[in-house]
């Protein structure tokens, strides 16, 4: 038998404005996705904002329905819009945010498992990781890089690419 263990890494910012320029920019564009959220069932918003290697940045957000597994994350709208209309143009750095007038968000929400594969397949797509902002609106900021670090056990196969 051997024993291991596996370790991860993140950074902790106390508010947006510890953040250098250009991540608080992305983080805005992440708040300012959550204005096309349509989430009438949870009114749970969540918002996304990708900086490509071109300098462009994409929003989503998350889009609910009534037929519930049929919504979708605002991580996934956004980079299944990247994979079809910018996959030439690496993604650089994913900011996530949300809000609620439900309750106090204390901390950064984390991608869900589906949204964390889709992120790792993009990854391996552009064959470079990517970093990812998790921004509390009013609160802490999570600086990961790559998506190795939130899961460890990615599902990959490559014999299934073939």
């Amino acid at each position: 038998m051997i024993d291991k263990q596996i370790n991860i890494a993140f950074k902790e910012y106390t508010s947006i404005n510890e953040l250098p320029d250009a991540d608080k920019a992305l983080c805005n564009e992440a708040v300012k996705a959550l204005d096309t959220s349509h989430s009438p069932y949870s009114h749970f918003k969540v918002g996304a904002a990708l900086q490509l290697k071109s300098g462009t940045i994409l929003r989503a957000s998350n889009q609910e329905n009534v037929a519930y597994p049929s919504g979708l994350c605002a991580e996934r709208v956004a980079l299944f819009n990247w994979g079809a209309n910018h996959a030439d143009d690496a993604i650089i750095t994913m900011a996530v945010t949300a809000q609620t007038n439900d309750f106090d968000l204390l901390k950064p929400i984390t991608s869900c498992g589906a949204c964390l594969q889709v992120m790792a397949e993009c990854e391996k797509i552009q064959n470079t990781p990517m970093r990812v902002l998790l921004y509390c609106i009013n609160g802490p900021v999570w600086v990961v890089d790559g998506v190795q670090s939130f899961l460890p056990f990615l599902f990959f196969e490559d014999r299934l690419t073939h």
